[in-house]
């Protein structure tokens, strides 16, 4: 089966971005069915152009951010919910890393001192 893009966690972290773009569209459709001010060449046309414009450069960003999103859950390591920093975190699991290469396998200790110069 092949992975999607935007699965439902993804999806759940865009809704920020869902939300501006449902009130854009909403006063967009709503300016050009109803225009309660009227048409003014001048000003309708640079109110709709920044709307639009902005409109589109949300959409974009909000597909790449998908894009980024799903890369890092697919790519990186996976972590316990709730635990406070990845630097004190120790990683479920690593994608990418074969197990025993040294990437991301936590499993193996080095206790062996490290090696000192003899002082006589």
């Amino acid at each position: 089966m092949a992975t999607r893009i935007f699965d439902r966690e993804t999806l759940l972290d865009l809704v920020v971005n869902a939300v501006p773009l449902f009130i854009m569209g909403f006063f967009i459709i709503a300016f050009v069915l109803f225009s309660p001010f009227g048409f003014d060449p001048l000003a309708s046309l640079l109110q709709f152009g920044i709307v639009i414009a902005s409109f589109v450069a949300l959409l974009i960003l909000s597909y790449f951010s998908a894009k980024a999103i799903a890369g890092a859950e697919k790519d990186g390591p996976v972590y316990l919910p709730g635990q406070t920093t990845p630097a004190e975190a120790e990683p479920l699991e690593h994608h990418g890393a074969e197990p025993g290469d040294g990437d991301g396998d936590t499993t193996a200790v080095d206790d062996e001192p490290a090696d000192e110069a003899d002082p006589t």
